[in-house]
């Protein structure tokens, strides 16, 4: 009964939460937009912590593991185009340098040239803060595939193949 409840906790407060996102963004102004995308930010950060939960807790390292440290990894560059996209409109449409605009694509595609640290310098961020923000999303990406995917892809032992039966060995099978 406890579990049923726990469940029922968290579909109700993940309802309430779409529908506060969904009402900031359309109704809320530029504060309203700002806040809802902080909040994404939030619960992409606790959708991370809890896949990377679970990895760890994981004894053998399967490919399922190495698939949900990429989720995790490619996560982590939506959340931080959510947190940028919350500067922007808490900051009076101000984050990239250049007056260049600030719209979701531009977000993403900033957040996950800085992730990747491949970083093409067509967007920059005008303000120390996303300056700042913007370095600790590098420093995460880089830290993030140095340690835990390159350590689950080290650790990684595929499951041997089933044993072949005379029948199916190269050549000697009937037709």
């Amino acid at each position: 009964m406890r579990r049923r409840t726990a469940r029922l906790v968290i579909w109700a407060v993940f309802a309430a939460t779409l529908l506060t996102i969904v009402v900031a963004n359309h109704h809320g102004g530029d504060v309203g937009r700002g806040v809802a995308s902080a909040w994404t930010g939030v619960l992409l950060l606790l959708i991370v912590m809890t896949i990377v939960r679970q990895i760890l807790s994981v004894r053998q390292v399967t490919l399922q593991s190495i698939f949900g440290a990429i989720s995790a990894y490619l996560i982590i560059g939506l959340m931080y185009s959510a947190f940028y996209a919350a500067m922007y409109y808490l900051h009076d449409r101000d984050f990239f340098a250049g007056g260049q605009p600030g719209n979701g694509s531009n977000f993403q595609y900033f957040s996950f040239t800085t992730l990747t640290t491949l970083g093409y310098g067509d967007f920059t961020a005008a303000h120390s803060e996303g300056r700042a923000i913007a370095m600790l999303e590098a420093m995460t990406g880089q830290i993030f595939l140095a340690t835990l995917v390159a350590k689950l892809v080290a650790s990684f032992r595929p499951a041997a193949a089933p044993p072949r039966g005379p029948a199916e060995g190269a050549g000697g099978g009937e037709s």
